[in-house]
């Protein structure tokens, strides 16, 4: 597989790098103090972030449990949601994969905290595996990621398949490499009635909003592959577009989506 450019220039990428470091620093030293951490209050698994007052009660949430925050305070919203579900869904010695994941994003950082001990992030931007506290970050495509069948306990993916990834192709090595009633969760960009995206590129494709029927036929995509939907679509309306996307000029919102692998598809 051939590495893939990192998006954003320079400029971006170094204040990344900063921002991993501090992030990874900051878990170090937080880890090896072994306090008991709260789990996270009760989030649905499936849901639309529909005001600012939900991402902004998540940041507060993360805040109060003593998580390191996204930069991007949105994120912390469905970032939250994603170990929730897996916290509930697997146990701290089981392998856990963030698919298109980024070293400075908080999932793994979060897990890595709760005590997971078998954590990996996989990127097509990746070059040489490297380790950030006990957690490995490696080349990787998320439909062919190379691990065994039936051996995952939960993956999560947030913010990734609007960046134009093969959505089947995912939806089906994921249900290969999830162990039964192990957990997907997925996090992308979403409105009920999608903004014009004609001309707006980003991680070299066509900026892409999720509408609700292509929800609805990613979900019955995946219950193909025997990942069923925890919880329920709903109207999939908000009252807000409580996300801003400033380089691309873009209000719209999120939707997080869990699923779980069925004992036999």
């Amino acid at each position: 597989m051939a590495r893939a450019a990192a998006p954003g220039g320079l400029p971006l990428n170094v204040a990344k790098r900063v921002a991993e470091r501090v992030l990874w620093t900051r878990v170090a030293i937080d880890r090896r103090r072994a306090k008991p951490r709260p789990a996270p209050a009760t989030q649905p698994p499936t849901a639309v972030l529909k005001t600012f007052k939900e991402w902004q009660d998540a940041t507060d949430e993360a805040r109060r449990l003593k998580l390191p925050l996204h930069h991007d305070r949105p994120k912390n919203w469905d970032a939250l949601g994603a170990i929730a579900s897996v916290l509930q869904a697997t146990q701290r010695h089981e392998p856990v994969l963030d698919a298109g994941s980024a070293r400075y994003s908080p999932v793994l950082p979060w897990l890595r905290l709760y005590g997971y001990k078998h954590l990996t992030g996989i990127n097509l931007e990746f070059g040489k595996p490297v380790s950030r506290d006990g957690v490995v970050f490696r080349h990787g495509d998320v439909t062919d990621t190379g691990l065994d069948q039936g051996t995952v306990g939960a993956i999560t993916c947030m913010s990734v398949i609007e960046h134009g990834v093969p959505v089947v192709g995912f939806l089906k090595e994921s249900a290969r490499i999830l162990r039964p009633g192990g957990v997907l969760v997925v996090s992308t960009d979403f409105d009920a009635e999608p903004p014009d995206t004609t001309g707006k590129v980003a991680y070299g494709t066509q900026v892409h909003i999720f509408s609700p029927d292509q929800i609805r036929d990613l979900v019955d995509q995946a219950a193909g592959f025997g990942l069923k939907l925890s919880g329920e679509l709903g109207d999939l309306q908000h009252p807000e577009r409580p996300v801003h996307w400033k380089r691309q000029h873009l209000d719209y919102t999120f939707i997080r989506l869990t699923f779980e692998k069925s004992w036999t598809p």
